[in-house]
């Protein structure tokens, strides 16, 4: 699947609908896929979403909350391979698989995922731009610096990260998704099937996630489209001293400054309301109504 085939960058925002299937969520919404019954709920939300006003769909199946336990590379494909399977047979949007381990962009991409959203940036599995050139497979590159003793959590709001070892917040990650861009070219990708994402609240403490949000139009210069995932994440959770069922504004008020300032993909849990976000702030900045 070619970018240019579904979408036109600049013209509008995308929204990309999460589909979770690990139990340990952060956003509270994960699914269990023990049984049909969890299979088919996770397959309607995914039609819902599509409803809603998603254009694409990511299904992921380990989460990347801070602090999470990582799971097995064959954890993570029964869980998310027969729900890819089911949403590609009942629905014509692009799945995107989340997964950072090239065993399981493989499979996923096999069972009719077409697109990858690697949250390490090609950093953490050298195998995976190989995966995603031989697929033709387009590939979000997610900045992460996250480290599990740089995390503490709370009982109300979740984790977050307390230290990061930046210099300088904007250009550090500019330079290394660079290096991510460099590490795609590199095993074949062609530019333009290549996202970035600055990786909002990875790695990243609650101040500098509110500053990447809107300092976002630093990293158009490198001149590739901008996914941004700030939904229901704990720098919103702690600003307002809210639980991640009740960030909905906090949210919204995020995925507006950042297509403000660039955004082109915004991948969040609450489609209904974050499409009709998009679509308004859209009208505003791009002046598409």
């Amino acid at each position: 699947m070619l970018l240019c085939d579904h979408f036109s960058w600049g013209t509008q925002t995308y929204v990309m609908g999460v589909i979770n299937l690990s139990p340990d969520s952060f956003s509270g919404d994960g699914f269990s896929i023990e049984g049909e019954r969890g299979m088919k709920a996770a397959v309607d939300q995914a039609q819902r979403f599509v409803a809603d006003g998603a254009h694409l769909i990511d299904v992921g199946g380990e989460s990347t909350r801070p602090g999470a336990m990582t799971i097995s590379a064959e954890e993570e494909m029964r869980r998310v391979l027969p729900v890819i399977k089911m949403i590609a047979s009942t629905l014509r949007a692009p799945i995107s698989i989340d997964t950072y381990k090239a065993e399981v962009a493989a499979a996923a991409l096999e069972a009719g995922a077409s697109m990858v959203n690697d949250v390490w940036g090609l950093r953490m599995d050298s195998d995976m731009g190989a995966v995603a050139a031989h697929y033709n497979a387009p590939i979000v590159l997610m900045h992460n610096r996250s480290r599990a003793h740089n995390a503490v959590q709370s009982a109300n709001l979740g984790g977050r990260y307390i230290d990061s070892d930046y210099d300088d917040l904007v250009d550090d990650i500019a330079i290394d998704l660079q290096d991510s861009v460099e590490l795609a070219q590199a095993a074949g990708i062609p530019d333009d099937q290549i996202i970035l994402d600055p990786g909002i609240g990875f790695g990243k403490t609650v101040k500098q996630s509110l500053s990447l949000v809107n300092r976002l139009d630093h990293f158009k210069k490198l001149g590739f489209p901008l996914l941004v995932g700030p939904s229901r994440k704990s720098f919103i959770g702690f600003t307002l001293d809210l639980p991640t069922h009740d960030r909905l504004e906090g949210t919204a008020a995020a995925i507006s400054i950042a297509i403000a300032r660039g955004a082109d993909l915004v991948r969040v849990h609450d489609v209904r309301s974050m499409a009709r976000v998009a679509r308004i702030t859209d009208a505003i900045v791009r002046q598409s109504a």
